[in-house]
């Protein structure tokens, strides 16, 4: 099983993913960021696919087929979403239904979004938590695989809960890709 990790950011979930000693072959993001010297560190080999086009009329469907040319390349598997900033397309999905799968820092289906954390706090749960689930074209729709719950402390701001999730989500990701690596070899359903 050939995985990739998608990156965007600092790659804290991706250390987490190569700490749990996952079999990550590949390492791509859509920018420049920590997530890149990370992978090389490992030896991981790194695609940059970056992204220049943040503007209403980006084409995500063209931008999705660059991505998965770059997949292609390195007989990619899997693909593992680890903060990726870019919402992939429909011809993506296409070619890796069931096979691309997402951690989301709350506790699914409430909260969708890039804003979970904040949207949380506002409407003032008391718990939140994170949740592993397969990537699909509706953002935060799919198939939940594992999750956890994680209390609101009353102190709590953006930052200090969303680094109590990002705890949680170290542990439970790279639990379950293992499984679902399993369940995929040997032909299971995913659950």
């Amino acid at each position: 099983m050939r995985i990739a990790v998608f990156a965007s950011g600092t790659g804290s979930i991706l250390e987490a993913l190569i700490a749990a000693k996952l079999p990550i072959d590949l390492v791509l993001v859509d920018r420049s960021c920590g997530a890149v010297d990370i992978a090389k560190n490992a030896n991981i080999p790194v695609a940059e696919v970056i992204r220049s086009d943040f503007s209403s009329s980006f084409d995500r469907e063209s931008y999705s087929a660059e991505l998965l040319e770059s997949l292609a390349l390195h007989q990619i598997d899997l693909v593992v979403m680890a903060g990726f900033g870019t919402i992939v397309g429909t011809v993506f999905h296409q070619v890796y239904k069931d096979r691309v799968l997402n951690t989301h820092p709350a506790l699914l289906p409430a909260f969708k979004g890039w804003h979970a954390v904040e949207d949380a706090l506002a409407a003032g749960v008391k718990v939140t938590g994170c949740t592993v689930h397969v990537a699909t074209l509706g953002v935060d729709e799919g198939l939940i695989l594992a999750q956890e719950a994680v209390p609101v402390l009353s102190n709590d701001d953006s930052q200090t809960l969303h680094e109590r999730i990002k705890e949680v989500e170290r542990r439970i990701y790279p639990e379950t890709i293992w499984r679902v690596i399993q369940q995929l070899e040997n032909g299971e359903p995913l659950s």
